[in-house]
């Protein structure tokens, strides 16, 4: 698995000192291939298109659906360019705007760490490189779901953390903010909630696109269990290969709400988002592959 992963690392780190524009270039032969000749997903991404937007017409559809292999494309080279991105190409492409007032608003109610919720939606893996905005020492956690090849996960952690981001696996999360807490050490912790729940965890559904949808509530049950603000992470592509990042407020304190409300607002929130500019979020994803039936239980306890 060394081998395996030291040849795939140096082949990505080679590809990924190519120029932006040798890079989109590639990329636009991507989107030939797997657009037109391979047809990568195509039924699953335009029925959830066709699902989530029936008020558009196939027209519609059609652009949206081409957007989103073009912007698909363009994620994967510039994921590979994290391998070698400079502190400065990065800071001069990903602008986090509210970043630093954030935190100064943070400490000043005493609340030195929160959550970031986001979505598969702009280029997520380049939000890891938010820690070199910072103002001041933090630890950066970012919530992952291991993955099954050992070489990738690997790969995905080392460019994940190349900013000083600090990938925690989901189950492990606790374990951290509890060493946190304990320690006096602050932390942001970054979660992407749009993920499926497994058939364990089928436990929280409501109206998301047009379709009745499984939420994960993991975000929430951390947030009421720790008294941590949530916050809203908001990406605007201005243009190929720039975006910028803004922090949307969505509750300072998530023990004040209902249980399941917290899930909610920030659920919409994303949609809004993703009703906006359809084509920056993940449409690939098979998120509705679960139906609900007698076995899912409602969420309506606290964590």
């Amino acid at each position: 698995m060394t081998i395996l992963y030291f040849v795939a690392y140096s082949f990505c780190y080679m590809v990924s000192l190519l120029p932006f524009w040798v890079l989109y270039r590639i990329s636009d032969l991507f989107y030939v291939l797997l657009y037109h000749i391979i047809k990568y997903k195509r039924k699953v991404v335009r029925n959830n298109l066709r699902i989530s937007f029936p008020q558009k017409g196939e027209n519609e559809i059609l652009a949206i659906e081409k957007k989103f292999y073009a912007f698909l494309c363009d994620q994967f080279v510039e994921t590979i360019k994290l391998c070698s991105i400079t502190e400065k190409g990065i800071n001069k492409r990903m602008a986090f705007e509210r970043l630093p007032e954030m935190v100064s608003e943070l400490e000043n109610e005493n609340k030195n760490f929160a959550f970031l919720y986001m979505g598969h939606y702009g280029n997520w893996e380049w939000m890891s490189s938010y820690s070199l905005w910072m103002p001041r020492e933090f630890d950066f956690f970012t919530l992952y779901k291991p993955l099954h090849n050992a070489v990738a996960d690997k790969m995905m952690i080392r460019l994940r953390s190349r900013f000083g981001a600090k990938p925690v696996p989901k189950n492990d999360i606790l374990r951290r903010i509890v060493e946190n807490k304990r320690n006096g050490r602050l932390f942001l912790a970054g979660f992407i909630g749009d993920q499926t729940p497994n058939r364990a965890n089928l436990n929280f559904w409501m109206e998301f696109l047009n379709q009745d949808t499984p939420i994960l509530v993991g975000t929430e049950k951390i947030a009421r269990k720790f008294g941590l603000p949530v916050i809203s992470l908001k990406m605007r592509k201005v243009r190929r290969g720039y975006y910028e990042v803004d922090f949307v407020d969505v509750c300072s304190d998530p023990g004040q709400l209902e249980p399941g409300e917290l899930t909610r607002i920030h659920t919409r929130l994303l949609e809004r988002y993703i009703r906006e500019v359809p084509e920056l979020w993940l449409w690939s994803h098979k998120r509705w592959k679960h139906t609900r039936n007698t076995d899912c239980l409602l969420y309506t306890s606290d964590a």
